[in-house]
């Protein structure tokens, strides 16, 4: 009886708990204990930010990304750097995957002020909700040329109060300029072979002959604009075109950024060489990859993109499909809380598993070393 009495279980209650809790997003949860006074997208938020005359903060990310975990880590943790927010914003959390509308609409204005993109994406809006600042990751204090984030607030609550002008004009500029995104016009003519083959001369200007894909670091996997190129083969009998398609699909199926022992593909390439990958694995890349290489499989009857299909359906019915019948949305790219731990073997975990004889060549093949083939 003693015994059982000293083992006595303290639950600790959370210091904070913001709007979040009510919600049903696994990403939004997972800010729900933020000391960021968190609001989800919708009315209320909107509400109050006009009758305060108040800029909106809105953070848009997804529960697999891993640099949006660092960016709560760092910034949404953090009592200094929630204060800021909470005095000079109305903070608005948006899951990516809950609401593609709302990210759609505020990654186009994010590219059009900063040419780039990505999650977590960090956008200053107007009490109207339009955008005048964008970013995405910020860190916690001034580094590798990049703002602090507790600079950015700052820097952007003065410039509402202080500069209204100056935020209603590129406010003004950037709606413009979400208005001309967003308006396609119909075509008076129907899609001719001289379109097809200026998208085609304009797709191949940025491929990498060396190690396949287009243009640098980081690299995704360019799963739509090969899909293009087998048409355009099919099309044309082009050479280049089904030699581009040869070389990418086997570069990536042999580098770093295919999972060679479960299957399926993680979410970018750090390098240009398809070593390094970003570990989170989508379902829509790993869909779109699937349909892909059975088509080049089809073309081209080449076993390795054969077997690529079999290891991403594979994987997909073994670990992204829900009991129920649904399809899991992302792998998180984390594993106690270091990215891509669960992927990562060492040359001491190879060896114990398969023996010395089987682990040296299983290391040669691979470029397994004791200090590791990448750097972190």
């Amino acid at each position: 009886m003693q015994e059982i009495q000293s083992r006595k279980f303290q639950l600790t209650k959370p210091a904070h708990t913001n709007r979040l809790i009510n919600e049903t997003s696994p990403y939004l949860l997972q800010h729900a204990h933020n000391p960021v006074d968190w609001y989800p997208w919708g009315p209320e938020a909107f509400e109050i930010a006009r009758r305060e005359n108040k800029p909106m903060l809105l953070s848009v990310g997804y529960s697999a990304c891993h640099w949006c975990h660092v960016m709560e880590h760092e910034s949404f943790e953090n009592e200094d750097i929630a204060r800021l927010m909470n005095d000079n914003f109305v903070n608005i959390k948006v899951d990516r995957e809950e609401r593609p509308d709302v990210d759609h609409i505020y990654m186009t204005a994010v590219q059009l002020m900063t040419h780039r993109g990505g999650w977590p994406m960090t956008v200053f809006l107007t009490p109207d909700a339009v955008p005048f600042y964008a970013g995405t990751y910020f860190p916690p204090e001034d580094r590798h040329n990049m703002p602090g984030f507790p600079r950015v607030l700052i820097s952007m609550a003065e410039a509402f109060r202080e500069r209204a002008d100056d935020i209603a004009e590129t406010a003004s500029s950037i709606l413009d300029g979400l208005r001309r995104s967003g308006a396609v016009g119909e075509s008076d003519e129907p899609l001719s072979p001289a379109l097809l083959d200026e998208a085609y001369r304009g797709i191949i200007r940025s491929y990498d002959p060396t190690n396949g894909g287009f243009g640098s670091a980081p690299k995704f996997p360019p799963a739509m604009a090969l899909e293009f190129l087998l048409h355009t083969f099919d099309r044309t009998g082009e050479p280049q075109a089904i030699e581009i398609v040869r070389q990418t699909s086997r570069k990536m199926a042999e580098g770093g950024i295919y999972d060679h022992l479960g299957g399926g593909f993680h979410r970018y390439s750090t390098d240009s060489k398809w070593l390094v990958p970003h570990f989170e694995k989508m379902l829509y890349d790993n869909a779109l990859l699937s349909r892909f290489y059975l088509h080049y499989y089809q073309v081209s009857n080449d076993e390795l993109a054969r077997s690529v299909v079999q290891g991403i359906l594979d994987y997909i019915a073994r670990e992204m499909t829900d009991p129920l019948g649904g399809f899991y949305s992302t792998q998180d790219a984390d594993s106690e809380g270091v990215e891509g731990k669960f992927f990562v073997w060492s040359l001491a975990e190879i060896k114990d598993l398969l023996g010395a004889a089987d682990a040296e060549l299983f290391a040669a093949y691979y470029n397994v070393t004791e200090n590791g083939n990448f750097e972190e």
